[in-house]
């Protein structure tokens, strides 16, 4: 069965990915994470890629930066600022209804 980006995201809210590990569920090549690692695009934990760790904010990152790329055929950098502006308009979101303005 398929997990859906929630999921995926529950489960590693208190663990990190290894390289292999966000490869293997971003559905990318650890070349492609090191291209957006040392473009500043993801953040890793760690500074050699033979340690790279990743929370759950990259893991969401990279399959939202996976789809624009695939999807509309963003460039790398296009996709980054695309997906802080979705982060940014869900924090935005959230202190709305916390405000009770939602």
């Amino acid at each position: 069965m398929a997990m859906n980006d929630n999921a995926l995201v529950a489960l590693v809210d208190e663990a990190l990915l290894t390289l292999d590990d966000l490869c293997r569920v971003g559905a990318v090549t650890p070349e492609w994470v090191a291209e957006r690692v040392q473009s500043g695009l993801l953040a890793a934990r760690h500074g050699e890629a033979e340690v790279w760790h990743f929370d759950a904010v990259a893991l969401r990152r990279v399959r939202w930066m996976v789809r624009l790329e695939r999807d509309f055929e963003a460039v790398p950098e296009l996709a980054a600022l695309v997906v802080d502006l979705q982060a940014e308009i869900e924090r935005l979101r959230a202190r709305l209804d916390r405000a009770g303005l939602g």
